[in-house]
């Protein structure tokens, strides 16, 4: 879907080069000394330590960086799937961040659509997008996590419907015309305020959504995957540019195990690595060229504290992008 500027879309995707985002939550929990204060702290194993969480959002806000990210995950399941995520829920989470930042986009990754009904979430993105000052960016999907939906009385197997049917209703809702009542049907008395400062929303699916890759290229301005090698990554980009608008950023993530040696050789594991950051530039430079606009670096596995690692991205890894992309720019 073809979106006009001024867009948050605007500081993820730079034309030839690949921007850099940080995701929630700012915890390096899962690295061992990380689990070694979650055991003092006596935190079940998935609930990250939020204590330095706003001071860390203002580094990152101020450094350069394009964006933040955080995850929806409504409910805390220590058994089937041992993550608390970004902890707090989305919506009010996207509030304080607007308050304390003025610089970054504000995405989300994803919000599940067919979870809440589509006015309530039309309501809220258009809150946050308003006293954001127009940095929302709404990721959704159609989730992943089956335990959420008994919970609701909502039937799992019905959210690839539920989810086009939120997109459709939160698109008018947005517009003129009044309030969507029904199939077809909006009342011109009823409003959803306040409006988005955006003319409307960017939505970026977080993976398929249980929808056909013509459909996403035709409803949404961005793609959310989750990392993987770059041969798939480099497919999966090739596919997205076939059925999207020209513009529309191809976006994933990647676990980041910062060492503080640079050249120090990549030790692979799932969803990311430990490496140095001259090896990570080099991955970064490898995503760019296949067709990465934007990458979400999580640190959940850092053995560093997270606020070295961040300045170091600041210092040493975003001016080697911009380098890079003046360098490739016509005199």
């Amino acid at each position: 879907m073809a979106m006009t500027s001024p867009s948050a879309l605007d500081r993820i995707r730079i034309p030839g080069r690949l921007t850099l985002g940080i995701e929630l939550p700012l915890d390096n929990d899962w690295s061992p000394d990380g689990e070694a204060r979650r055991i003092a702290d006596s935190r079940p194993r998935g609930v990250p330590d939020l204590r330095h969480y706003p001071d860390l959002v203002r580094q990152i806000d101020r450094s350069g960086f394009a964006a933040i990210w955080m995850r929806d995950v409504p409910v805390f399941d220590s058994v089937r799937m041992g993550d608390a995520g970004s902890v707090y829920d989305v919506f009010t989470n996207l509030g304080f961040l607007a308050g304390i930042t003025t610089n970054v986009a504000l995405g989300t990754a994803a919000v599940v659509l067919p979870i809440r009904h589509p006015m309530m979430i039309a309501k809220a993105a258009a809150s946050a997008d308003a006293l954001s000052s127009g940095r929302l960016i709404l990721g959704v999907a159609s989730g992943d996590r089956p335990v959420e939906y008994p919970l609701l009385g909502l039937d799992f197997e019905r959210r690839g419907d539920a989810f086009r049917e939120a997109v459709a209703y939160m698109r008018a809702a947005w517009t003129d015309g009044g309030l969507p009542v029904g199939p077809g049907r909006r009342d011109p008395a009823l409003d959803l305020l306040p409006r988005p400062a955006q003319a409307t929303i960017p939505l970026i699916a977080a993976g398929r959504a249980q929808q056909s890759e013509a459909w996403l290229g035709a409803n949404m301005d961005g793609q959310f995957v989750y990392p993987g090698d770059l041969a798939r990554m480099a497919r999966d980009a090739g596919q997205w540019r076939a059925v999207s608008s020209p513009g529309a950023p191809f976006v994933s993530a990647f676990h980041l195990d910062l060492s503080d040696r640079p050249d120090e050789a990549p030790t692979p594991f799932r969803f990311g690595g430990r490496m140095g950051r001259n090896v990570f530039l080099a991955h970064l430079a490898a995503l760019e060229r296949i067709g990465v606009d934007h990458l979400a670096v999580l640190l959940r596995r850092s053995r560093r504290p997270v606020a070295e690692v961040v300045d170091e991205l600041a210092r040493e890894v975003l001016p080697a992008l911009r380098t890079r992309q003046s360098a490739m720019e016509p005199a």
